[in-house]
């Protein structure tokens, strides 16, 4: 078994495309060798500034002999299908085939034989096929003639060692051979030189100023940050998508601490650290003592400094200073406008062609805000006054120039113009959360905010049917309806969705704004079902991780609740019941009633007719049938109780009324808990019913009371959930 090197060395390669051109490195290669037969132990792949490639371990010297059998037609058979066999199979004639007889007849059988092949020429023609079709998201052409290029960046050189050997490889008129380069700066003698094996390879590169791989590098960069951070008294901010990009800068990293003028530091901390960050790419530092963020940065250099870095502090100083100069003009012309002017500009951005102008979804959003106020305990008014004012930091200078500052930058000029701290908190808050990993927010004025501003969106791209399919998701709905989600369920709010979707005030006019043809109630509703199916695929995935099984929030949907906290905690409930030997043995129980009950629907069963049935002939001295829900159970058990001719019926008469009522109790306080409790307690008397009665009795009259009693165990159950959802 031998090693396989592959280098493709070029010019500097985006930091951004490093990671994804190993893996797809790594597929090219890979799918290559597995069509070809060649099997190789392992394989990883490494990338820089100037470099991706390779390594496999335990590559076969050839490919594996095949024999193939490829059946053909029957004996017999016209010239021409005779001829299309030969031709496809490879052959010259019938004499190098064979006869197989069969129940249908004989037919010729050709056995092709294919002899392995020399793994070099195997990975020759995957590393040109590769290179040739890489899928760089931008590539760039170079050259003419047979060295033109379709690239990153120029390619200069391929390393192609098999087993220490040169494959023979030409690409783009570049000839693989065994030749590789240093650091431009720290390359001991010559810079280019020939490397033998992988070990050889990794170890020439490290002496002349380049370490191989991104996972080494990052740890170099996070380390020596942080050791110059500590030396100052300092602390560095770690930004993992900062570090990910340097790590594809700096072939030889080194931490070096420079310095800004203190007197930037009346900026706010966001706009000084990305402004560093997206124009120079250095770290931001704070003062351990304080919290605060500190008049240094941390920059990556490539190469050591005789100097131990001054001078390169000194040169990437400046260059901050005039960058925080831009921030600070950009700053001061914002805040001499104000938010209010700002609000203004936003008639004259689009937020979508069938949804109007920035300006038209702020309305709504404010209005929407003032309706959910009570459902979270905020101030209706502050709430509207913070939604107005949301979303006009958009049409700022400083977010023009760094839109991830968008909502930070509108908290700040809030403040500055005086706006209450619950209306700027919310201004700055409304976009979360923005990820799984992202904060939920959590006070009552910025929760309004945030929701209704989640809940406009989703309403509106419902009306114009532009909803996600597949992968496919532009206007980030799923994130949207995760973020209602988890907001609901952070702050334990009792919305109903339903009545959010179809029937506030300011949901009524987008709908009439955009889609005037579905105005109708019925129709509004229609829509809000199936946008309320959308949030349950949502609660699926967000409870995924906790190990609550989809089945279990289909059956706790299905009955109708559109309280997605009260869905959750009841989702929660029934999963861990279902884990115990009670639940398991409840949903056992159920099935074989539910079956009993299926089967003899078939035969004509109804449980409305049949339950109707008995009521009437239960007397009632007051000739009145409007009993209550409660009233009319026990009416009916009652009647089925004289019927019953074996202890465990009535037992279980019983029982169903007890633990139905212990179970309807339950659910009205919410204790789910306690609601699986009461309904495990019929699974005794169930089976006890089961082994001493006989439901389809000869007795007509037993038989319809004995199916009846079933489907109200059935009942009993399906008022916590609808248990015909669930596996098992």
């Amino acid at each position: 078994m031998a090693q396989l090197l592959i280098e493709l060395f070029c010019e500097e390669i985006p930091a951004r495309m490093q990671a994804r051109a190993e893996e797809d490195l790594a597929r090219l290669m890979g799918e290559a060798f597995k069509a070809a037969g060649l099997g190789v132990e392992s394989l990883q792949t490494f990338s820089g500034p100037r470099r991706i490639g390779l390594v496999a371990e335990g590559v076969p010297a050839r490919t594996a002999d095949v024999s193939e059998e490829r059946k053909g037609p029957r004996v017999g058979s016209p010239d021409k299908a005779v001829e299309g066999f030969l031709r496809g199979a490879g052959l010259e004639s019938l004499d190098q085939c064979r006869i197989d007889s069969t129940p249908k007849g004989d037919f010729y059988v050709a056995v092709i034989e294919k002899p392995g092949r020399d793994a070099g020429a195997v990975i020759a023609e995957a590393l040109e096929a590769a290179i040739r079709n890489f899928p760089w998201p931008k590539s760039m052409k170079f050259g003419e003639g047979e060295r033109a290029q379709r690239w990153v960046r120029p390619l200069h050189r391929i390393i192609c060692l098999l087993d220490g050997a040169v494959v023979p490889v030409s690409v783009f008129g570049i000839e693989a051979s065994n030749l590789t380069e240093g650091h431009r700066i720290h390359s001991k003698g010559e810079r280019v030189f020939a490397v033998k094996d992988h070990a050889d390879y990794a170890a020439r590169l490290r002496d002349n100023g380049v370490v191989l791989t991104r996972a080494e590098r990052s740890a170099i960069i996070l380390e020596g940050a942080k050791r110059v951070c500590a030396q100052a008294g300092l602390e560095l901010i770690e930004d993992e998508g900062l570090l990910a990009e340097v790590t594809g800068l700096a072939e030889w990293p080194v931490a070096v601490l420079g310095e800004i003028d203190p007197a930037f530091l009346d900026l706010p901390a966001e706009v000084i650290a990305l402004t560093m960050k997206v124009h120079q790419k250095y770290f931001a530092v704070r003062d351990p003592k304080t919290g605060k963020i500190a008049p240094k940065f941390v920059k990556i250099a490539n190469q050591d400094a005789t100097d131990g870095g001054h001078a390169i502090a000194h040169g990437a100083a400046r260059v901050v200073s005039a960058r925080l100069s831009d921030a600070r003009h950009f700053w001061d012309l914002d805040r001499k406008r104000g938010l209010d002017a700002m609000a203004g500009e936003l008639s004259k951005v689009t937020f979508h062609e069938k949804l109007g102008t920035l300006a038209d979804k702020v309305e709504r959003v404010a209005a929407l805000a003032r309706e959910l106020a009570p459902a979270v305990g905020a101030d209706p008014e502050l709430a509207y006054r913070a939604a107005k004012l949301a979303k006009a930091d958009l049409v700022s200078q400083m977010v023009y120039e760094f839109p991830e500052l968008q909502g930070v930058m509108g908290r700040y000029y809030a403040l500055a113009a005086g706006e209450p701290a619950e209306i700027a908190d919310a201004i700055r808050d409304h976009y979360k959360p923005q990820g799984p990993s992202d904060a939920v927010p959590t006070a009552p004025v910025s929760a309004a905010v945030a929701l209704a501003d989640k809940l406009d969106t989703l309403v509106g791209f419902w009306a114009i049917d532009e909803k996600p399919t597949g992968s496919k998701d532009p206007f980030a709905l799923r994130r949207a309806a995760l973020g209602v989600i988890r907001i609901l369920e952070a702050g334990g709010y009792r919305l109903p969705l339903l009545q959010a979707l179809s029937g506030m005030k300011s949901i009524e006019q987008l709908l009439k704004a955009v889609r005037s043809d579905q105005v109708a109630v019925n129709a509004r509703l229609e829509r809000a079902k199936d946008l309320l199916s959308f949030f349950a695929d949502r609660l699926k995935v967000h409870l995924r991780d906790e190990g609550v099984r989809h089945d279990v929030i289909d059956a706790v949907f299905a009955r109708n609740d559109d309280d997605l906290v009260r869905v959750t905690n009841k989702s929660r409930a029934l999963q861990a019941f279902l884990e115990t030997d009670d639940g398991s043995a409840l949903l056992a129980a159920y099935k074989r009633v539910q079956n009993i009950l299926s089967a003899e629907e078939k035969k004509g069963f109804n449980s409305v007719a049949y339950t109707s049935e008995i009521l009437r002939e239960i007397p009632d001295p007051d000739d009145n049938l409007s009993w209550s829900n409660e009233a009319m159970d026990a009416a009916l058990l009652a009647a089925i109780a004289k019927t019953a001719d074996t202890p465990q019926e009535s037992v279980l008469v019983s029982e169903i009324q007890t633990a139905s009522t212990d179970a309807a109790k339950a659910l009205q306080a919410e204790n789910f808990e306690g609601a699986m409790r009461a309904l495990a307690s019929l699974r005794a008397p169930v089976d006890a019913f089961f082994e001493a009665v006989t439901v389809n009795a000869d007795d007509p009259m037993l038989r319809r009371n004995r199916l009846v009693l079933l489907s109200r165990i059935c009942a009993a159950v399906r008022a916590v959930a609808d248990f015909d959802r669930l596996e098992g």
